[in-house]
């Protein structure tokens, strides 16, 4: 299998350094397929207040459009009432151009967990969100890419293969639909608030960094430059991309660095997640700990039990002294039940091999917590609902 290059001159890192040109997943073939259109998200102030200028209006107005969407979650400029009737319209076309629409939608857990397929109208690419309403929260996951090129052989999205990065617009707008929602009362329950975002969605978050980060920065800012939800609330996750940990290090944004490690040693992760051929395991979980040293976020380690391949007591051993050697309790190991793609081999954990490793894990002071499993009497795996749209 090929590992995909990692080149984007524009996040300024390299593989293995803080300095230099760090490559994206992205292929050079996909990044000439174009762009989707601008939208508010994707401006700066200066590109927001001269699109206003271009449409004949004063800047004061940027601020009621930033209040519509951030504040109201509003893109419906022909309700704009603080707004003059002839320019709504333009507007709506300028600022708010229809990124994504709903396709399919699937519910489970008594309507406390809705699985969204949505298709860019950009190019017809299809990408998926998860919106998840527990007692004390709701998350919302968000996917950055269409498709992922990590080609990890137990994901299904892995499987579709790499498309394209998403605009921060096509990001944004996930997590303003979502909040939308459980405002109105879409989701069981009533009325409530969207808390929690978690990139763990279609794609890998560091392959899209530029988008990503000027996402989180839109999602935790206070109206009416942002939703408003807590950094502290906002999961990115990675297979392992060094270069983008020490970047997200860097940022100093207070954002929970979740890695997908998924595997203990080198020999089963090479074979688990490709990427870790160029980043091993020790430079992955080196790189991790730095960043809980910097942030004093303990670190999120997923690991999706598989059945026969990594949930033994062995792995559970190995997992907790390689945690062990920083000597910190710097991390959160979530053994997630995997969630089956229908037809392939890689399938979940016996019940009693699952409760011995967390056991395992728990015995040498690792703190861990069974990941729970929502959707399962649906398409819940990521990519298996836009697979099969396919």
């Amino acid at each position: 299998m090929t590992i995909p290059e990692i080149d984007t001159p524009e996040t300024g890192i390299t593989p293995g350094g803080t300095s230099g040109a760090f490559r994206d997943v992205l292929s050079k073939d996909h990044a000439r397929r174009g762009k989707p259109p601008l939208h508010f998200v994707d401006m700066t102030p200066a590109q927001r207040i001269e699109k206003a200028a271009e449409l004949g209006l004063p800047k004061f107005r940027v601020k009621q459009l930033a209040n519509h969407y951030f504040g109201h979650f509003d893109v419906n400029a022909a309700e704009f009432t603080d707004f003059p009737a002839a320019k709504r319209d333009e507007a709506a076309a300028a600022f708010f151009p229809q990124l994504i629409t709903e396709v399919t939608r699937q519910v489970a857990d008594e309507s406390t967990t809705i699985k969204t397929l949505w298709k860019k109208l950009f190019d017809g690419s299809l990408i998926e969100s998860v919106l998840m309403r527990y007692p004390t929260r709701a998350t919302l996951c968000i996917s950055s890419q269409v498709g992922c090129g990590m080609g990890c052989p137990f994901c299904a999205t892995g499987k579709l293969g790499l498309t394209r990065n998403m605009s921060t617009g096509e990001i944004v707008e996930q997590v303003r639909v979502a909040a939308k929602m459980m405002r109105d009362g879409e989701v069981a329950g009533g009325e409530g608030r969207l808390s929690n975002i978690v990139f763990m969605g279609m794609g890998e978050p560091m392959g899209n960094y530029n988008s990503v980060l000027s996402a989180v920065r839109q999602i935790s800012a206070m109206p009416p430059e942002g939703f408003g939800i807590s950094a502290r609330n906002i999961t990115v996750s990675t297979v392992g991309v060094v270069p983008g940990i020490k970047k997200l290090t860097a940022e100093g944004i207070p954002v929970r660095l979740a890695v997908s490690l998924h595997a203990p040693s080198d020999e089963l992760r090479d074979e688990l997640v490709p990427m870790n051929k160029r980043f091993n395991t020790t430079q992955v979980l080196d790189a991790a700990h730095d960043y809980w040293l910097a942030s004093k976020r303990r670190v999120s380690i997923e690991y999706a039990l598989m059945r026969g391949i990594n949930d033994q007591a062995e792995h559970a051993q190995l997992l907790a002294k390689r945690l062990n050697h920083y000597g910190d309790d710097w991390a959160h190991v979530n053994p997630i039940p995997l969630n089956p793609i229908e037809g392939s081999k890689w399938t979940a954990s016996k019940p009693e091999d699952e409760k011995q490793f967390l056991e395992i894990l728990h015995r040498a002071s690792i703190t861990a917590t069974l990941r729970d499993t929502r959707g399962q009497d649906i398409d819940g795996a990521c990519g298996q609902l836009a697979a099969k749209e396919r």
